[in-house]
């Protein structure tokens, strides 16, 4: 029963983990639509609005990578781990 209680919460755990992804999907998008609008107003600021949108974009996109990582370590790593103490 134990062992049934620690995989149910690692995959309920590895599923919300991995709703992480699409905050920075939402995000990134925002960004780009605004930098276009940006780039549209101003011609000349075309480099540095680019340039500050993608370190944005890679800022953002690290929530998202961490949240697959935390889910693939609950999938396949963590039910071991803690069954191993029971």
């Amino acid at each position: 029963m134990e062992k049934a209680i620690i995989l149910a919460g690692c995959a309920i755990g590895a599923g919300l983990a991995l709703i992480a992804g699409i905050g920075p999907g939402i995000g990134e998008g925002y960004a780009v639509g605004k930098a276009c609008e940006a780039i549209g107003r101003q011609p000349e600021a075309k480099g540095d609005v680019r340039s500050n949108m993608l370190l944005g974009c890679a800022i953002a996109e690290t929530t998202g990578i961490y949240g697959f990582v935390t889910g693939l370590l609950l999938i396949f790593f963590a039910p071991g781990f803690f069954t191993g103490m029971l």
